[in-house]
């Protein structure tokens, strides 16, 4: 078998010997995460257009607080600061957006696009300070397992929220919006129960998995999304906002709603 041998270069920040184009995958990173930031960042604050019919905005789902006649505890709470800006979605937004940031594929993938560190294999460094996880600020990185916990509670209220955009004022009918929130879901569903840290939970941490059955079906089921776990990522990532993005323009007028039967 040929190799090739690519030495490692540490005198100067992009300097390498690769001579691929090792600068377009980080660069596709930083585009496709920084929009998606931005448009999140943006939807969440405008507390308008985040429902059409019986369909939810995912990143307003749950509403806890926000419109009396739809939220679970009603409007605006008296306890909330008057200083502070108010919508439904930037009081759950925290927990799918802890889940994802700490994710350790999205660790890679912006410790690359974003600080550079390093933007490849065998490429230079803008720094040589960087020694792991280990110490503040990203230790607490390892707080994803917390998170990995919240985010397995999203799922069924957002497959509940599934449920309810099939049912319309006529009765039980599927529309295009219908569709794109069950794969939404289906794509959340996949990323989370990929989770390494999830994996790890049900069976990485046995000598002997075999000896437990019921544990090491599960460790296989979470294997198999595990094995796809950056196809996940980026398909539910873009799927979140496509469905926030089609429920706002329905809710505008903008776009229709096509109904299939």
């Amino acid at each position: 078998m040929s190799t090739i041998h690519v030495p490692v270069t540490r005198n100067g920040f992009g300097r390498t010997s690769r001579p691929d184009a090792w600068w377009v995958v980080p660069l596709l990173t930083f585009l496709g995460l920084g929009a998606f930031v931005v448009y999140v960042t943006w939807a969440a604050f405008q507390g308008v257009h985040y429902r059409f019919g019986p369909y939810l905005s995912p990143l307003y789902s749950p509403e806890i607080f926000g419109d009396p006649r739809t939220a679970w505890f009603g409007g605006k709470p008296d306890w909330f600061p008057s200083f502070l800006p108010f919508t439904p979605a930037l009081l759950v937004l925290w927990a799918p957006g802890g889940f994802r940031f700490s994710c350790y594929y999205y660790r890679g993938a912006y410790y690359k696009a974003f600080w550079a560190d390093p933007p490849s294999c065998a490429v230079g460094e803008p720094r040589k300070s960087y020694c792991g996880e280990a110490s503040f600020p990203l230790i607490l990185q390892n707080i994803h397992r917390y998170f990995l916990v919240v985010a397995l509670i999203f799922l069924p209220i957002l497959w509940h929220d599934v449920w309810e955009g099939f049912w319309f004022d006529t009765g039980f009918g599927v529309r295009a919006g219908s569709l794109i929130l069950l794969v939404n879901t289906i794509l959340l569903t996949g990323y989370s129960l990929g989770c390494h840290t999830l994996r790890h939970q049900i069976g990485g941490i046995l000598d002997q998995l075999s000896r437990r059955p019921i544990r090491k079906q599960g460790y296989r089921m979470a294997s198999c999304f595990n094995r796809s776990h950056m196809l996940w990522a980026w398909t539910s990532l873009f799927s979140v906002a496509f469905s926030d993005l089609y429920v706002r323009l329905c809710s505008m007028g903008i776009w229709t709603d096509w109904r299939i039967f």
